[in-house]
């Protein structure tokens, strides 16, 4: 079957998920978690991507990015990839290659989605086992939206500053967030809109990425619900109806 192209729409959150190849081992000093950051910053920078959140995990890397062109996602991802492999291969004396094929990414519905992803990424280390909570472990976001550390790389979505006036009121409000568990039935959502990079969002939203995209933003359901996303399809959109990003 013929691969779908991937999904880049300017101005619209991206989920990304990159793995080590076979799930090996990606970061294995401080130094390599601090040079992938600092590359992060660099190439979002130059490529005009604002990073919201991160977590930079043993094997696998999550972000939370918002691009402003429909390349700048994957030009970003093509530079810090391969500048990070030749890093990893000088510094540890090896060869070959390093990230598992192309990254995972998934297009995010900013109002219904947007907080919830953030959130999910910075919780990997805790699903993980790895800390009990995100505030102790040092190599995601959760440092500056949580706890006020100035990352410099990392750019305040709208949908975050409304949390609170002044930054102390936001950082409040969203470890407040964190009182609550995101439910299993959403990480599992989340977690297969990226894996099989569809589009995480309400079917209006969806609907209206495939309009402005040119192709299909979830599967093809089974069976003939009218209520489905197939059938919605056969339905034109109001070119007037406003979408939130």
């Amino acid at each position: 079957m013929a691969r779908l192209p991937r999904l880049n729409l300017p101005n619209i959150p991206q989920h990304v998920v990159q793995r080590g190849n076979n799930r090996q081992i990606t970061f294995i000093e401080s130094t390599d978690y601090a040079v992938y950051l600092d590359k992060l910053k660099q190439y979002s920078r130059e490529y005009d991507v604002k990073v919201h959140a991160y977590v930079l995990m043993t094997n696998h890397v999550h972000l939370l990015l918002t691009p402003t062109s429909t390349c700048g996602v994957s030009k970003l991802m093509q530079s810090l990839g391969r500048y990070y492999v030749r890093y990893f291969n000088d510094t540890y004396q090896r060869t070959g290659t390093l990230w598992e094929g192309r990254y995972k990414s998934t297009l995010v519905d900013t109002e219904r989605y947007f907080l919830l992803v953030s959130r999910y990424i910075e919780l990997n280390p805790v699903r993980a086992n790895m800390v009990s909570h995100p505030a102790e472990y040092t190599w995601s976001s959760y440092q500056h939206n949580g706890l006020g550390k100035q990352v410099e790389l990392i750019t305040e979505h709208e949908l975050y500053k409304a949390l609170g006036l002044t930054p102390q009121n936001r950082q409040r409000g969203y470890r407040a967030l964190f009182e609550t568990a995101i439910p299993t039935k959403v990480i599992t959502e989340i977690q297969s809109a990226t894996n099989k990079m569809w589009v995480l969002g309400s079917d209006k939203f969806k609907l209206q990425v495939e309009a402005m995209a040119g192709r299909r933003a979830a599967p093809m359901p089974r069976g003939g619900d009218r209520k489905s996303l197939s059938y919605k399809r056969q339905l034109k959109i109001n070119d007037s109806d406003p979408i939130d990003f």
